[in-house]
């Protein structure tokens, strides 16, 4: 039996400031696939994921986008989020005055009331319990969690923490948007490991990466290149290796041809 389309886009146009990037993207991800998205700079890659997680920056012009059979341009930010909506940011954000403990215990109780089921709500203290293996498999302790939320980070603690993030929250589809940018080797690996371990049959992940060096730690199921905001090839892994050796230029003089 065929899995079902998790994340259904079809004919997907967003501007952002008036200027059209998206112009019509076709995406079907299901349960449990991996999918990458590369392409050049100034493509759409990063417009698609904010899209999605409907940052209101980004207007929708037409097309639709299902996400578990319900129309997820209608939803909201947070209620996309409570859905099982996830985005890791290219450019994670500080938060003042928000301790990362905080932050990230009621993100994972507003989810708990969310899906009901009898989960119970935790406590400061129960949660320092639940994160201790989440946290030793980004290669940190607890005393990262009394800061403030990404404040005073280095660029490569703001990408563990968004992993964190994905690792505490669990959600059902999981959007990386360049989260390999800036990272080195062992940072990198830390976080392919850690969604590798979160791979499962009702997760899916669509990661957005301009390399292929993250794809060497975490194989895709498909490989989407995006040029001119449209999707112009889709492959396997081997897709990414082909343009690794290659570059983009083949593929843009395709679609200015057509």
């Amino acid at each position: 039996m065929a899995k079902k389309g998790l994340l259904e886009v079809q004919g997907l146009r967003v501007a952002v400031a008036g200027n059209e990037i998206l112009k019509g993207v076709d995406l079907m991800i299901r349960d449990g696939e991996v999918h990458a998205i590369m392409g050049p700079n100034g493509s759409g890659k990063s417009t698609l994921a904010q899209a999605l997680a409907g940052h209101p920056a980004y207007a929708v012009l037409g097309g639709t986008a299902k996400y578990d059979g319900k129309d997820l341009l209608d939803m909201k930010p947070e209620e996309r989020a409570r859905a099982g909506v996830f985005l890791a940011f290219q450019y994670p954000v500080e938060i003042r005055g928000i301790t990362n403990s905080y932050f990230l215990r009621s993100a994972l109780n507003a989810l708990r009331r969310e899906r009901g089921g009898g989960e119970p709500e935790l406590d400061p203290i129960d949660f320092l319990q639940f994160l201790e293996q989440k946290l030793k498999a980004i290669g940190w302790d607890d005393s990262m969690m009394n800061r403030p939320v990404n404040e005073g980070f280095s660029g490569g603690e703001k990408k563990r923490n968004e992993i964190l993030q994905l690792a505490v929250l669990e959600p059902r589809l999981a959007i990386l948007d360049e989260t390999d940018s800036g990272l080195d080797i062992d940072a990198l690996k830390t976080v392919a490991e850690t969604v590798n371990k979160l791979r499962n049959p009702d997760r899916a992940f669509l990661i957005v990466t301009h390399y292929q060096r993250l794809l060497n730690y975490i194989k895709p199921d498909v490989v989407h290149v995006l040029a001119d905001g449209r999707i112009v090839k889709t492959g396997g892994p081997e897709l990414a290796l082909e343009l690794e050796a290659k570059g983009y230029d083949w593929l843009r003089a395709g679609v200015m041809v057509s």
